[in-house]
Order: structure tokens, then sequence, then C-alpha cells
């Protein structure tokens, strides 16, 4: 896990997106988490625009979110119609 967001925040990413906090494995709630940590690594490097470690794990996770989500969209649609929607992802 990342280290720089604390417990309660990741357990409240996996209550809203994954069904329970204890639900870890959960598609979604993997991807919300995955969205959550490109997003503060964009804004990272908005400002350091140097920072090439952060870039590369900036597309480390962007192209696992990519694979979680092209696994969902196999598995079911619906769910991943929805979940592209609420987390406002694809444009």
């Amino acid at each position: 896990m990342a280290t720089y967001l604390p417990k309660e925040k990741i357990q409240e990413i996996f209550a809203e997106h994954g069904g329970t906090a204890a639900n870890t494995g959960s598609v979604e709630g993997q991807v919300a988490l995955f969205t959550f940590r490109i997003q503060a690594l964009s804004d990272h490097l908005r400002d350091n625009k140097k920072d090439h470690s952060s870039r590369r794990a900036l597309l480390t996770l962007v192209g696992k979110r990519r694979r979680l989500l092209r696994y969902l969209s196999k598995k079911d649609i619906t769910k991943y119609r929805s979940l592209i929607e609420k987390l406002n992802i694809r444009k």
C-alpha cells in the first residue's frame, strides 16, 4: 500500500466502492484506490516536473488500473460503466 495514505482513508475508499472496508480484493475498490493515488501523483508532478521516479510510478499505476478495468469490462459491463461514471475516469 501507499505510505502516504492513512488506513482510515483506504478503508473509506474501499467502503464506498468495494462494498465493505474489509473487502480489499474487490476490483471496484482497487480501481478507486488507484484512481486516488493517480490523482495525487498527478498533482505532485505538476509542481515537480523533473521527478522521473514519480512519473514512472504514475505510469505503472495507470497500467495496473487499465488492466483491472479491462478485466471488469469483460466480467460485468454494467459495473464497469457505473464505476467509470462514478470515478469520472473516461471523458
